[in-house]
C-alpha cells in the first residue's frame, strides 16, 4: 500500500527509541501497541474516497466467488456481506476502483415482495468487500437478500431478525461451530448444518489456520492443501480467507443462516496473547502481522461497522438478546490477555497460573460482561466463547495434574471472579458454549470444581471441530482417565462435527452432530448423544446415545497431541526459515 513507507518509519523509529531504552520483549508492548495503531489506522484510512467509480464494471470471472453471508442480527436490523472475488485465491483480481453494489431484501426467495434496496460501494482498501446494515426491519422475521454488480447476480443468501428485546419467546433452535483447518477434511459438517431449521448459527473461532502447506498435519493426514505459505502480509490473509470461502458447503451454510461470529488464535497465530507472539518472534513484526490479519478478518465477516478495526484494536466481544429467552455475551479471549503462564506447557497450577492480576478479558470487557450479567432478566445467560471454561485436569492422575495454559484453567482467578458473581446473584441458568479443543465435552459448572458436591450454576458445552485434527474417533486414550478425575465433566466425544442447541424457558438441550470421517466427502449425520440441563441441581443429564456407524471406536490419541501437532508445525516453519531448531 501507498502507506508502507510512513510505517516502516515509524518502526524504525520505534526500534531505536526501543534499544535505547534497552527494553526486553515484554517492555516493549506499549511500544508495539503504536505500531498496531498505525498499521491499522493507514489500512482503513483511504476507505473515505480516493479511487474513481467503476459503474459498468467487467470481470475476469465470477465476482461472486466467495458467496453471501448475513450476520450479527438485531431484532430490527442485519448484516449482509459478500466480497467480489473474480479471482480468489490471487488478492481478489479486482481493479483499484471503487464499485457500486446493488442490493435488495425481500420476504420470498424469489423476490416478488422486495421490502428495501440499495447500493453500496466495494472498496479497494476493504478487499472489496460490502457490509450492508440494513434496518427497520420487523423482529422474528425471515428475509432473502442477493447482490448485482455490473451485469453479474450474487447467489441468494437467507436471514433472519431476532425477537424483540423482552418479547416473550418459546423457543429457540442455533448451532455453534469452530476449528476448520481445511486442509484436514471437507466441509460435510457445514452440508449438513445447512439443511438443519435454525434461528442462526455462532462461530466461536479458528475460521481459518495461518499455517503452510502441510505444515500442520492431522493424525489422519492431510486432504486438501493451503494455497500458499505461512500467512504474514495483508494479501496472504485475505487469499487464505478467500480459499476457505471458495468451500461449497462453507458457502451453503453461510447462505442459510445469519452467524454471529468471534475468532480464536489461529486467525492470527497459534496461541498469541494480545501482542505477544506464539515462539520468539520480533514484537514489532508479529503486531503488524496482527493487524493484518485482525482487517482481513473484518473483511470476510458479516460485521458491524462498530467492528470496523481502529488503532490498535478491533471491537468483536458484544451482547444479543434473543427475546426474553436468551441474553448471548460473544466474548474476545485473545486480544486482550496476559501471556499464557508457565511457558504456556501443560503444567500443575503456579503462583504465576494463580495470580489474580492476570486477565483474559482485559479489565474492560470483564467489566462489561459482569454489569451485564448483572442486568441480565432473561430465562437464560450464555457465553459465546473460544476456549476450556470448565476445569480439566488431564494429568497421569488428580495428584500429578496438568491444565491447560492456554484455557480458563490458565486464568484461574479470572474465572472465578466470574463463577463467584454468578454464584452471589443465585443463577442457575449459566450456559458456557465452547469451541477450541477439537472435540465434544459436556461439563457443569459448579462453584467448585473440587467440590463434587458445590453447588451447580449451569453447563458447559464444547463443541468439535469441523475438521481439525482429521477423522477422529469415538474416545481416546485418555478419554476413560479424564472423565474419572474430572466428576464435573460428563461426556467426552472426539468425532468431527458441530453442536445443536434447542431452547426453551425451562430447558436447554443439546445435541452433538457428528461425522465418522471427514478426510473424503460424504459422511452421514448422526446425533452422539444428548444432553438436557433443566436448571436444577441435578446438573446434565444424558437422554439419548447412539453408535455412529462407519466411526472408528478408539484411537490411541491423548490430549497433548494437538499441542505436539502444533509443535512440529512450528519446527517446520522455522526450518523453512532457516532458523535453528530448539533440541
Amino acid at each position: 500500500m501507498s502507506h508502507e513507507r510512513p510505517m516502516d518509519e515509524w518502526i524504525k523509529k520505534l526500534n531505536e527509541e526501543s534499544l535505547k531504552k534497552n527494553l526486553d520483549r515484554r517492555g516493549f508492548l506499549q511500544g508495539a501497541g503504536k505500531i498496531a495503531g498505525i498499521s491499522l489506522g493507514l489500512a482503513v484510512a483511504q476507505s473515505m474516497g480516493g479511487f474513481k467509480v467503476d459503474a459498468a464494471p467487467k470481470f475476469s470471472n465470477y465476482p461472486f466467488s466467495l458467496g453471501v453471508a448475513s450476520g450479527d442480527p438485531l431484532s430490527d436490523s442485519v448484516v449482509l456481506w459478500t466480497r467480489l472475488a473474480p479471482e480468489p485465491l490471487n488478492g481478489g483480481g479486482m481493479p483499484l476502483h471503487n464499485i457500486p453494489v446493488k442490493w435488495e431484501l425481500a420476504k420470498d426467495e424469489h423476490f416478488r415482495h422486495i421490502v428495501q434496496r440499495g447500493t453500496e460501494i466495494a472498496k479497494p482498501e476493504l478487499a472489496h468487500s460490502v457490509h450492508v446494515e440494513v434496518y427497520k426491519l420487523q423482529p422474528n422475521t425471515v428475509y432473502y437478500y442477493r447482490f448485482k454488480a455490473g451485469h453479474e447476480l450474487s447467489q441468494v443468501g437467507k436471514t433472519k431478525t431476532l425477537p424483540a428485546k423482552g418479547a416473550s419467546v418459546a423457543s429457540l433452535s442455533f448451532a455453534f461451530a469452530s476449528c476448520q483447518q481445511y486442509e484436514h477434511g471437507y466441509y460435510t459438517a457445514y452440508k449438513h448444518m445447512a439443511k438443519e431449521d435454525l434461528d442462526l448459527v455462532f462461530h466461536l473461532g479458528d475460521y481459518i489456520y495461518e499455517y503452510g502447506p502441510n505444515e500442520y498435519v492431522a493424525s489422519t493426514g492431510n486432504v486438501r492443501s493451503h494455497s500458499g505459505p505461512e500467512i504474514i502480509s495483508l494479501q496472504d490473509y485475505r487469499n487464505r480467507h478467500a480459499q476457505y470461502r471458495t468451500d461449497g458447503d462453507l458457502q451453503a451454510a453461510h447462505a442459510a443462516f445469519p452467524w454471529v461470529v468471534t475468532w480464536d488464535d489461529h486467525e492470527v497465530e497459534n496461541n498469541y496473547a494480545n501482542t505477544i507472539p506464539e515462539k520468539g518472534q520480533s514484537v514489532e513484526e508479529f503486531v503488524k502481522r496482527r493487524a493484518n490479519a485482525y482487517q482481513a478478518y473484518y473483511e470476510h465477516m458479516p460485521l458491524r461497522r462498530s467492528s470496523l478495526p481502529h488503532g490498535a484494536d478491533m471491537q468483536l466481544y458484544r451482547d444479543f438478546s434473543y427475546g426474553d429467552l436468551a441474553s448471548f455475551f460473544v466474548l474476545d479471549t485473545r486480544q486482550y490477555r496476559s501471556d499464557q503462564a508457565n511457558g504456556d506447557k501443560s503444567s500443575p497450577q503456579t503462583p504465576e497460573s494463580l495470580d489474580p492480576s492476570r486477565t483474559l478479558l482485559g479489565a474492560d470487557q470483564e467489566k462489561w460482561l459482569l454489569g451485564n450479567l448483572d442486568q441480565s432478566q432473561s430465562k437464560w445467560n450464555v457465553l459465546a466463547q473460544q476456549i476450556f471454561f470448565a476445569q480439566r485436569n488431564y494429568g497421569s492422575s488428580p495428584t500429578k495434574p496438568k491444565y491447560s495454559m492456554d484455557g480458563w484453567d490458565g486464568y484461574v482467578p479470572a474465572r472465578q471472579r466470574i463463577t463467584d458473581f454468578v454464584g452471589s446473584k443465585d443463577m442457575n441458568n449459566f450456559i458456557v458454549l465452547t469451541g477450541d479443543v477439537h472435540a465434544s465435552w459436556a461439563s457443569n459448572i459448579t462453584t467448585n470444581f473440587d467440590d463434587p458436591n458445590s453447588r451447580v450454576l449451569g453447563a458447559e458445552f464444547v463443541g468439535t471441530s469441523i475438521t481439525s485434527g482429521g477423522n477422529g474417533a469415538d474416545k481416546r486414550a485418555d478419554t476413560d482417565r479424564i472423565l474419572a478425575q474430572n466428576e464435573h465433566i460428563k461426556f467426552f466425544n472426539d468425532y468431527r462435527g458441530y453442536v445443536r442447541c434447542e431452547v426453551t424457558p425451562t430447558q436447554w438441550k443439546t445435541d452433538y452432530r457428528v461425522l465418522p470421517f471427514v478426510s473424503k466427502p460424504g459422511a452421514d449425520i448422526s446425533t452422539r448423544a444428548s444432553f438436557v440441563y433443566e436448571k436444577s441441581q441435578e446438573g446434565l443429564k444424558e437422554i439419548a446415545a447412539t453408535t455412529v456407524p462407519m466411526g472408528k471406536h478408539e484411537s490411541n490419541e491423548v490430549e497433548e497431541d494437538r499441542h505436539k501437532a502444533h509443535g512440529r508445525a512450528h519446527k517446520k516453519q522455522m526450518t523453512k526459515k532457516g532458523e535453528k531448531v530448539p533440541n
